[in-house]
């Protein structure tokens, strides 16, 4: 699976993760499907409250306002914008995906009043001189996640290897 992001929602995380110093703060993914098993990201929720240093707290109702809001901008055409996932940020520790991320990204995919034949967590983390640190990763119902190639706006290559591929490199060392 590949991810395109835009250099406009690139610099907005940027924007919100300054803002938020070293508290957790996340939100909501949608996007465009653009063929086979590429996605352009269209958007994305920011939810301030709710995180602390090492632990973030989905609000329910807000991603819910947020979502009705997006699925009315794109005429409730769901085959092409729809819920890519969730995202958060990881302020103090790598962008790498914890047990109760996992865990959680397991329950929503797995969950029948989603609805969702995948769902993508994105963990991001801004690190000195301002570079996004990021990784993404994709949860099926029943499957191991998969990582997903994630691809900057105006850059070729992704911006970091997966999670998965940086904890078998830890273990190769």
């Amino acid at each position: 699976m590949k991810l395109e992001l835009p250099g406009g929602l690139v610099d907005r995380l940027k924007r919100e993760l300054r803002k938020a110093g070293n508290r957790e703060i996340g939100g909501v993914l949608v996007g465009e499907h653009l063929h086979d098993d590429v996605f352009r990201l269209v958007d994305i929720s920011v939810q301030r409250s709710g995180g602390s240093v090492a632990h973030f707290v989905r609000h329910l109702e807000h991603n819910r306002a947020f979502l009705k809001e997006f699925f009315s901008r794109t005429g409730n055409d769901y085959q092409r914008f729809n819920y890519l996932g969730e995202w958060h940020s990881h302020p103090l520790f790598s962008a790498i995906p914890s047990g109760q991320d996992i865990a959680t990204m397991q329950e929503i995919v797995e969950n029948p009043d989603v609805g969702a034949n995948f769902v993508v967590l994105l963990i991001v983390s801004l690190r000195r001189r301002g570079a996004l640190e990021l990784s993404a990763s994709a949860f099926r119902p029943r499957a191991t996640p998969d990582n997903v190639e994630v691809v900057m706006e105006d850059q070729k290559e992704p911006p970091s290897k997966g999670w998965l591929q940086s904890i078998i490199d830890l273990f190769r060392r």
